[in-house]
């Protein structure tokens, strides 16, 4: 098969100045060399020689016993590829690929150590040359390590010689940096993405207390690293992370189970490699610790190892990122297609075979060997294993395009002249993948969504749930299908996992000292604040004219009070106010009946006839203050009630002043009342109103009263009340009140011991004491009377001073002469 590739002009040119500079450099200034040579695993000659490291084994002196498959799959791959490359007629023509394939059985020194093997070659002394100790490099390009730090001491060493190294599974996000690892290159993404991915996926299910373990290498500590920070961005909180390498000692592995089963979050996210991951699956499975929910990085979430090694179905529904699913015609074929005597090297594909079926080979069968004979004649189509298991396609697929980037980048500098033209765009692929290298060589970042199902036959089936895609806008980039998703223990229902439930609204959170910020008490809001969302870090206080409800996630209109008529206390003093205006109104018409009888004529007729009309008025406007107010009637009450008061008090006055005159007009040789005759009397009486009408008119003119809403007094009222305006004013109208009270009683005072004939001197100085002794109860009432209630408290003093002048100056005459409206 021929299959051909866009790259875009950055990453061309990265991998083929990587490539020009192998070609035309002269390599280390090593003439002999240290060790045991170093023969390759696989290896085919060619023009051009590409170097691939892999493990086929967990340990080099106990090969026998730890084969991996999956390390023999990915060279699989990269021998598939290049043997299409060389099948093809359009990619390097006339020029054929080899490959030397070393195993690095899981070491990092081997790693090192197998890749200057590839860069120098096996000789232990270097042949002759022009310049000594110098010769190019072995292979162009080096395909792998599978893992970060392995491929971190790899790039490290290769790097100053420009050796392109392209791995398929290294995802470190450290390996990005170009000033430290200038010529390796990835076809996954980095785990810088990943991490952010993993963190946005654990807070879409509301995931905010988890626990952490992480593989103790660049892969795991890093990655962990950028989770942790991308996590506190999004509230979420860790309540452990621990770390671990596969080789670690027993008593290690079991101090972290012990941290899980004494944790209290439900869901640890897994930051491992597939190998770690093997590890801690076999000391988990002691203890049955199945109730847990776990999130997977790509490095074990669909591998199918992990997944029939977990016979105690630990991890079934686990959620994770993987590489996006792929297909590689004829990979499949090709991998099952195998014949191990006909080999490029026997040994190896005779460890592979009697692992692949349990089986010994007869020149390999021991006297304590009791396992079945193979036949070479194995059906492999017919094995259920790891090795038949595609489910790492898109790895597979990751090594078969590092080899094609390779391809392409010498394509284009061998069919280029002198001068060569940068901008040269292949087609793309033919399954329509289009690959491209970024500045840091890097490819974009994309990842499906696993969740672990397990089926009746107790195999795990790993179902794409979902996509990541980082190419997308902020909002779009997760992206879950509706489909139904298994939890731990196959549950339906999604896991909880909080340090503290969510804070319902009315509430609001406040951090446990000394704990994590996920970890917090609920506390009620405040009266006249609330919060209407869930897991409210404050309380919002609500507007003046509103309130909080009782459960305080909302706020309600605040309730308005005032002295209305529909209420008793307003009704009781409205009745009365009408009583005395009736009451009053009754003695005037008594008095216009009788107004030629000895007793109304000798009583001033026309000052009792207006300190009746007065007395009305006062009653009357005394309802001024019952209701809502409104900016007339705020004016009306205050200059109403002060000018009939002073009307009423002035008609009081004059009448005083007349009894104390008329007596002094008897007195041998006094001429008193004509200086005080009806003339004066109405003059007086004019004067002292009109006095307190100019007061009135300033203090209306100035700052007049005005209707005000009362927040203050009551938190959850509002109280409708008539606002001074100016204080001056109002104290200014009571106090000239209250001066002439003072006078008119002085005067009732000195005439109190007059003949019988002009007693109502008496009666005056008797009513002027209960008026100036309700005045006087009236100021501290009134000032600590709250809302309302100071408005009834004024109301009361102005009906109780009217009723004490009606009662004492009027009733009398009732009672005590009585017989003179007849004469």
């Amino acid at each position: 098969m021929t299959s051909t590739h866009s790259w875009p002009q950055q990453g061309w040119a990265i991998l083929q100045v990587l490539l020009v500079v192998s070609f035309s450099q002269a390599d280390e200034q090593v003439c002999r060399q240290m060790g045991d040579p170093e023969n390759p695993q696989l290896s085919q000659d060619g023009n051009i020689i590409l170097g691939g490291i892999f493990s086929f084994h967990s340990s080099w002196k106990d090969r026998m016993d730890t084969y991996f498959f999956r390390g023999f799959q990915f060279a699989q791959a990269m021998l598939f590829a290049i043997e299409e490359i060389n099948n093809s007629t359009d990619l390097l023509p006339g020029v054929s690929l080899g490959y030397k394939i070393y195993d690095a059985c899981g070491s990092m020194a081997r790693s090192v150590k197998v890749a200057l093997t590839l860069t120098n070659g096996n000789e232990i002394v270097a042949g002759q040359s022009e310049r000594p100790c110098t010769r190019p490099s072995q292979v162009q390009a080096i395909i792998g390590e599978t893992s970060s730090s392995p491929c971190m001491a790899i790039a490290t060493v290769l790097g100053p010689f420009y050796i392109s190294m392209i791995s398929h599974f290294a995802t470190c996000a450290c390996l990005s940096d170009k000033t430290k690892y200038p010529s390796f290159l990835r076809t996954i993404p980095s785990d810088y993405y990943q991490s952010r991915a993993l963190a946005h996926l654990v807070k879409h299910f509301g995931w905010t207390w988890v626990g952490a373990i992480r593989t103790n290498d660049d892969y795991g500590n890093n990655g962990m690293a950028t989770f942790t920070e991308t996590a506190q961005q999004l509230g979420i909180c860790l309540e452990y992370s621990v770390s671990f390498f596969r080789t670690d000692p027993a008593d290690k592995i079991q101090k972290i189970i012990d941290i899980i089963k004494a944790s209290t979050s439900k869901v640890i996210v897994a930051f491992l490699s597939h190998m770690d991951m093997d590890v801690l699956m076999y000391g988990m499975s002691q203890h049955n610790l199945t109730e847990y929910q776990w999130v997977g990085s790509e490095g074990w979430i669909v591998d199918s190892e992990i997944a029939a090694l977990d016979i105690h179905h630990i991890l079934n529904g686990a959620i994770g990122l993987s590489i996006p699913k792929a297909h590689v015609s004829g990979l499949r074929e090709f991998m099952l297609n195998l014949k191990p005597l006909n080999s490029s090297n026997n040994e190896l594909f005779i460890e592979f075979w009697e692992a692949l079926f349990n089986c010994r080979f007869r020149q390999s069968i021991s006297s304590s060997d009791i396992q079945r004979e193979c036949t070479g004649h194995e059906d492999v189509t017919g094995v259920q294993n790891s090795y038949t298991d595609m489910s790492l396609m898109p790895i597979f697929n990751n090594v078969y395009k590092g080899v094609y980037a390779v391809a392409h980048a010498l394509h284009n500098i061998l069919s280029c002249n002198k001068t060569c033209n940068k901008t040269v765009q292949l087609d793309p692929f033919t399954e329509g993948e289009e690959v491209y290298f970024n500045e840091n060589g890097d490819p974009a970042a994309k990842y499906e969504i696993i969740n672990w199902q397990p089926r009746e036959n107790g195999i795990v089936e790993f179902v794409t749930v979902g996509l990541y895609d980082i190419s997308l806008a902020a909002e779009k980039q997760l992206y879950l299908q509706n489909k139904s998703l298994i939890w731990a223990r196959n549950s339906k229902q999604v896991p909880v996992s909080v340090c503290s439930e969510k804070c319902p609204p009315g509430t609001r959170k406040v951090l446990q000292k000394g704990r994590p910020v996920c970890c917090y008490d609920c506390i009620r809001c405040a009266e006249g604040d609330i919060s209407n969302i869930t897991d409210s870090v404050t309380c919002v206080r609500c507007l003046p004219e509103y309130w909080s409800n009782e459960r305080r996630d909302a706020c309600i209109k605040k309730e308005a009070v005032f002295l209305s008529y529909e209420e008793i206390m307003g009704a009781l003093l409205t009745a009365a106010s009408v009583f005395g205006t009736c009451t009053t109104a009754g003695v005037v018409l008594i008095f216009f009946k009788h107004r030629k009888t000895p007793i109304v004529r000798a009583n001033n007729s026309e000052l009792s006839f207006l300190l009746l009309f007065s007395l009305i008025l006062c009653f009357l406007c005394s309802l001024t203050f019952i209701g809502q107010p409104s900016e007339w009637s705020c004016m009306l009450r205050h200059t109403a009630f002060g000018i009939t008061f002073v009307l009423c008090i002035s008609c009081v006055l004059g009448k005083t002043i007349v009894v104390l005159m008329a007596f002094r007009a008897k007195l041998p040789g006094s001429n008193m009342m004509k200086w005080f005759g009806q003339t004066q009397q109405r003059l007086c009486v004019l004067v002292f109103t009109l006095v307190q009408v100019i007061i009135c008119i300033v203090w209306l003119t100035i700052c007049p009263p005005f209707p005000f809403k009362n927040f203050k007094t009551f938190k959850d009222k509002i109280i409708l009340e008539c606002a001074l305006g100016s204080a001056v004013g109002y104290w200014a109208v009571l106090g000239y009140i209250g001066l002439l009270s003072v006078l008119c009683f002085i005067f009732a005072f000195l005439a109190r011991k007059l003949p019988d004939n002009f007693n109502e001197a008496k009666f005056i100085t008797f009513s002027m004491l209960i008026f100036c002794a309700v005045w006087i109860t009236f100021i501290p009432a009134y000032v600590s009377s709250p809302g309302k209630f100071s408005v009834a408290v004024e109301v009361f003093a102005i009906l109780a001073s009217s009723f004490g002048l009606l009662i004492c100056i009027f009733m009398h005459f009732f009672i005590s002469h009585r017989p003179g409206f007849c004469n």
